[in-house]
């Protein structure tokens, strides 16, 4: 495949900035700065040998780009735009597929070149300090005897997969690099079902907080969690679509026998929209709920003041009457009339009482 030579790369900045008027395939770093300087870590395996290599450079991934093995080149830190333009030389990547791994806000899609296959997707992370899920841009290429993933961060989630290389688990060391592209998605899957299962668990927490002592602040933490559903939708929609294109593509990266896997995967992902789709759902009738809530408090509050005062109507009637300025009332000369103004006073207060008790609105 003819490959173009992109434009000079542009520096890379710590936050999150866009340059329009750019000519397309003009690498820019888009995105957050989470490493001082980035990584890569190799991984090169056949059925009988295995071989890791940290902290290399881009002269190491050429060597061992041209060997008979499997090559998983795996890079932390989008921000080294130069490191990454290198090893999209030694590979062979097209500009465009250089332009949507440097840019961490990229959309989930699967692009289909000559000679290799890239894959954008998203990594979930839940945060239990700030109860809220994070999400990380991940890119994947596949292609002849090689696999490059490219991360924000050293974070990831890969350590089961290099786990099941290094002791021989399964059948990674056996098939072709379309499996452990495969066995890389599928970790990633896998941990949005554990994000997600902390996301519910926090939602199920919060409910029960409202139930039992609804606060205003609740309504506030209820609109996050809503803006955090729907980035994660953002982020797990697409791959429907995503793996749906790899399990029928005759791209011949990917072997028949891979397919079945593939199949798998995108029977996981359905899953995981349903997930969301359901705490979506369930976001919605808790702030129904704690409007309700916290409406119906107010009301209770509202009906107790009314029932104190409405017994205080007829008390401050009779002490209205009896506290006029004029000079012939009978009742101010009884010996006991003061005793007898109370003790009607106490009856009707009580007499309404029980009639609020009889009709259950105390």
């Amino acid at each position: 495949m003819p490959i173009s030579t992109p434009s000079d790369p542009v520096p890379a900045t710590d936050t999150w900035t866009t340059q329009p008027g750019l000519s397309p395939g003009t690498p820019v770093f888009v995105g957050e700065r989470k490493l001082d300087q980035a990584r890569i870590q190799i991984l090169d395996y056949t059925r009988a040998r295995l071989d890791e290599y940290n902290d290399v450079n881009s002269d190491d991934c050429r060597r061992l780009r041209a060997s008979d093995s499997v090559t998983w080149v795996n890079v932390g830190g989008l921000h080294d735009v130069g490191l990454i333009t290198e090893i999209a030389s030694v590979f062979e990547l097209h500009p465009l597929t250089l332009e949507d791994i440097v840019n961490s806000t990229q959309r989930p899609k699967v692009e289909e070149y000559d000679d290799y296959l890239f894959i954008a997707l998203k990594m979930l992370r839940y945060n239990a300090e700030r109860n809220a899920v994070e999400i990380e841009h991940i890119s994947l290429i596949l292609g002849q005897g090689f696999v490059l993933t490219f991360l924000e961060d050293g974070g990831d989630v890969f350590d089961a997969v290099r786990r099941r290389i290094r002791l021989k688990k399964g059948r990674i060391r056996g098939q072709g690099p379309d499996y452990l592209c495969y066995a890389l998605a599928d970790a990633v899957v896998d941990h949005y079902f554990l994000a997600l299962e902390q996301f519910g668990d926090y939602i199920e927490s919060l409910d029960e907080a409202i139930l039992d002592s609804p606060q205003t602040s609740h309504i506030q933490e209820i609109h996050r969690l809503k803006r955090d559903a729907i980035r994660v939708r953002k982020a797990v929609w697409p791959l429907r679509e995503e793996i749906g294109f790899l399990d029928k593509s005759d791209s011949p990266l990917i072997a028949p026998e891979t397919g079945i896997y593939m199949r798998d995967l995108y029977d996981h992902i359905v899953q995981t929209i349903e997930m969301v789709e359901g705490y979506r759902d369930i976001l919605a009738s808790l702030h129904d709920t704690s409007l309700s809530t916290v409406s119906q408090r107010l009301n209770e509050v509202m009906k107790l003041l009314t029932m104190i005062a409405t017994i205080f109507i007829p008390l401050t009637f009779i002490v209205g009457v009896y506290g006029m300025n004029f000079r012939h009332m009978p009742e101010l000369e009884w010996s006991w009339g003061y005793f007898l103004i109370w003790g009607l006073m106490i009856l009707i207060a009580l007499g309404m009482v029980i009639q609020f008790k009889r009709r259950g609105w105390w």
